[in-house]
């Protein structure tokens, strides 16, 4: 049986990254030795690991707010909180998750790489009352579903970051009724060039400050 190589990181891969990337390295290492027998990640995705996952969450940073708290919500394996934890240590990073042995993994992700600006809830996103200046959201549910479990946990003037693929377009032309809804602003698709001039699309969608 031939040995699935890991991807390994690029020099641009590691500029980006900067003081955190011997976190980085270390959260990479522990899904390569972990990932797949904890059924977090499937063998095809290890030789794209950094590519594919870690940059690819690393893609939704620029919009985060310059301080407060940010819920990651359907956290799985950690994308994109526990990245946007590493380069974000001056936020306060909730992770939320329902599954308990997803839940148990990010406790020991935290753990291991002393992320002292996390926090983990075992639960539904709609089942929480708190309220968070920014929700980061990855391959969780289409925009129209997101919105309908994300809205209230938005503070006034914060934004609902979603990490989508080549549909995000049409995700939100799908999603306009159910923005409207919810007393959200018009989303907006930004495009971020990541490694190997990959496009990744942040949906940003935000509760304005005054209803």
């Amino acid at each position: 049986m031939t040995e699935i190589q890991v991807e390994e990181p690029t020099e641009e891969m590691r500029e980006l990254f900067g003081l955190a990337f011997a976190g980085a390295e270390h959260f990479a290492d522990m899904l390569a030795r972990e990932g797949e027998l904890r059924g977090l990640v499937g063998p095809r995705e290890l030789p794209r690991l950094w590519s594919r996952h870690i940059v690819n969450s690393a893609a939704v940073v620029p919009f985060l707010p310059s301080r407060g708290s940010v819920a990651d919500v359907g956290s799985g394996a950690g994308f994109p909180g526990v990245v946007v934890a590493l380069l974000r240590p001056d936020l306060d990073i909730t992770l939320i998750e329902t599954m308990e042995r997803r839940a148990q993994w990010l406790s020991d992700v935290v753990a291991e790489l002393d992320l002292d600006n996390v926090s983990i809830r075992r639960a539904r996103a709609e089942e929480i009352k708190d309220r968070y200046d920014a929700v980061t959201a990855r391959a969780v549910a289409n925009l129209s579903k997101l919105v309908r479990l994300t809205s209230g946990l938005l503070r006034p003037g914060g934004a609902l970051l979603a990490l989508k693929g080549a549909k995000a377009e049409a995700e939100v032309e799908d999603a306009v009724y159910v923005i409207k809804k919810a007393k959200l602003s018009k989303a907006v698709i930004h495009e971020v060039v990541t490694s190997d001039d990959d496009v990744t699309r942040v949906v940003e969608v935000r509760r304005p400050k005054k209803a």
